[in-house]
């Protein structure tokens, strides 16, 4: 079961930029989705992530965590902003592995005990998140006049990397005490939350306008019912 969750998840980037390259993708479509994928992974990252860790871990402590989590997501954004500007195609595939490491970590991590019905709503926003994500960033390289096949090596590659995320987060910490699990689920949703704030939802609004809102709310509400059927 995990192997299948990663590699759906994984192979949304690979689909996603073979359909920037090569389909046609409405800006508004586009930032509908990426908004409704950020408002399905605030309900993922509250319910799969904080409130377990809550269990087996102080509100301090597990506070500390998910701080250290968004200023270290946010540090590393920052740098890797001013490193690559100017250069579209580096910096956006950078930023986007960024984003997904704390995100597959966190979906290897809350697999383990777990059949994946209990982690459908954050598997599932994940892959919503990646699907407009990849095409978007494909595209924009396409138009940096970067080849094709060299765009889909690179995407394939992050897809690569992001799947070895989730499952080192699985089975390298199979055998970790609770408190540690759950201060490193902590982390990975601080570094999520920040990359909301400062890639998706930024991202949705500037290409659906108003129409943000009610696609962030609709994603809240699918990954709450998701949750709900999965007993989460």
């Amino acid at each position: 079961m995990l192997f299948l969750t990663v590699a759906v998840v994984s192979a949304a980037l690979i689909i996603g930029a073979a359909w920037g390259l090569w389909g046609k993708l409405p800006k508004g479509l586009e930032g509908f989705m990426v908004a409704m994928a950020g408002g399905a992974l605030m309900v993922s990252v509250t319910i799969e992530l904080i409130q377990p860790a809550l269990q087996q871990t102080s509100l301090i402590e597990l506070s500390v965590a998910v701080a250290a989590g968004a200023l270290v997501f946010t540090g590393l954004d920052w740098w890797i902003e001013k490193q690559t500007e100017g250069s579209e195609g580096a910096g956006l595939l950078l930023a986007i592995t960024l984003d997904g490491i704390p995100e597959n970590l966190a979906l290897g991590v809350a697999l383990i005990g777990a059949g994946v019905p209990e982690v459908a709503a954050l598997a599932g926003s994940i892959l919503l998140s990646n699907l407009p994500e990849a095409a978007g960033g494909a595209k924009e390289m396409r138009e940096g006049e970067m080849g094709r096949g060299r765009i889909m090596w690179l995407w394939t590659g992050t897809a690569l990397i992001l799947a070895a995320a989730a499952i080192i987060g699985n089975f390298a910490l199979a055998g970790v005490d609770d408190e540690v699990l759950a201060l490193i689920r902590g982390f990975a949703a601080g570094a999520v939350t920040a990359s909301l704030a400062t890639e998706v939802f930024p991202q949705a609004f500037r290409e659906e306008r108003y129409g943000t809102g009610v696609a962030v709310t609709l994603g809240l509400l699918i990954a709450f019912a998701l949750s709900t059927l999965s007993g989460g």
